[in-house]
């Protein structure tokens, strides 16, 4: 099975935003997405060309075009977030992004009404019906499909990196989960997600699919939702693993990260150099620390079993690719990861929310609303809360809140 990678400009750019759409009376999830698109759809027009359905109806993705820079992704996903957010003003919605609602119960949500997400809930059945959770997904194009699956498998080293910059999930249905990160594990259920494998060419890379289809596991390659992938419509890897981001301050932050390790990635390859492909057991261990302890994570960073904070990992990394941030024009961008380690990544951000609210959830998702309009806090909590918010009653993995 030939699958063509439609090559992209080097280092170009593109973000995907999964917004929840919130009733702003009850700060519950609410059923919106189809009316809002339908408003916003240009006459003649199949729809929006930047404001997409996802699964749930309380969901809106917003879309760049393919963009150079990570100023320009910022600003285009700016203007398409105006248009969903004046529709959604005028029915009494709100806009936030997190990996999780705070509290909506996922049992409560409707199905968007296209035929490939019907077709999902039907194959999957509970595990879809449960995927009550959101996501940024960032793009940066690679030249030749020779280059992907390297780039992909080297990027998989910074998957703790990215998901303790970016978790913002500490709470389900009402729950603290004791996770930075409840996302990142819920998605895990979904049968083609998860880590990749880490397979040695585009070659490796076709076979597998094609097996995967000819045995009726998925129809398209888009169905492989791996936390790092090719996508060769795009001719793009595909860094799938960060949480809803809650502001364009932090996508900025981890488009810059991104775009800055695979350009980084095309230059080594292009002299010669072999990438790294971390050991199956780093990864996944790497992963679940991450998702569970975020920032005060300690990852492994050699097979040996050397261990240390995935925070300082993170600042010297930014540290490590400012001379690429600077070629790339995201030197600012960059910068914005060390100011989301000074305020607290978001779960932090919600975790103290709630403590300082005896364990209320509404408050989160009001602050989370603010975020969003305003952008990334000046300052953080005090001592930045990592462990679960005592509530009112337990809860399976954590408590109640």
């Amino acid at each position: 099975m030939e699958i063509p990678f439609r090559s992209s400009q080097r280092a170009s750019l593109g973000v995907e935003w999964e917004l929840q759409l919130i009733d702003l009376d009850t700060r519950e999830l609410a059923p919106g997405a189809t009316e809002i698109l339908e408003q916003l759809r240009p006459e003649g027009a199949e729809e929006h060309p930047k404001a997409k359905h996802e699964l749930l109806q309380s969901t809106v993705e917003i879309i760049t075009g393919v963009c150079t820079t990570v100023a320009e992704a910022k600003a285009d996903l700016a203007g398409t977030l105006a248009e969903v957010a004046a529709a959604a003003q005028q029915r009494n919605l709100g806009l936030m992004c997190a990996g999780t609602h705070p509290f909506t119960d996922w049992q409560s949500q409707l199905i968007s009404p296209k035929e490939r997400y019907l077709e999902l809930v039907e194959r999957m059945q509970w595990m879809a019906r449960r995927m009550q959770i959101f996501g940024v997904h960032v793009h940066v194009g690679v030249r030749a499909p020779e280059k992907a699956v390297p780039i992909v498998n080297a990027l998989c080293q910074y998957i703790p990196h990215f998901l303790a910059l970016s978790s913002s999930s500490p709470f389900w249905v009402g729950c603290d989960t004791g996770l930075a990160s409840s996302r990142a594990k819920i998605f895990e259920g979904m049968p083609t997600a998860g880590l990749p494998y880490q397979l040695a060419d585009w070659a490796e890379f076709e076979q597998y699919m094609e097996t995967l289809i000819s045995t009726k596991s998925i129809e398209s390659v888009r169905e492989v939702w791996w936390d790092v992938r090719p996508h060769p419509d795009f001719g793009t890897v595909e860094l799938r693993i960060c949480d809803g981001l809650p502001t364009l301050d932090e996508i900025g932050a981890v488009a810059a990260l991104a775009q800055c390790l695979v350009e980084q990635f095309d230059t080594q390859l292009d002299r010669g150099y072999i990438l790294p492909t971390p050991a199956s057991w780093v990864l996944q261990e790497n992963k679940w620390r991450a998702a569970r302890y975020g920032l005060d994570a300690d990852i492994v960073v050699d097979e040996k079993g050397t261990v240390r904070p995935v925070r300082q990992a993170i600042i010297d990394l930014v540290e490590e690719l400012r001379p690429t941030a600077k070629r790339l024009d995201c030197e600012a961008e960059l910068a914005d990861v060390l100011r989301v380690l000074d305020v607290g990544a978001s779960y932090q951000r919600q975790r103290a929310v709630a403590a300082a609210s005896d364990g209320a959830l509404q408050p989160v998702v009001d602050s989370l609303l603010a975020e969003l309009r305003d952008g990334l806090p000046a300052t953080g909590p005090v001592g930045r809360p990592t462990e679960p918010t005592p509530g009112p009653g337990d809860c399976a993995g954590g408590h109640a809140a």
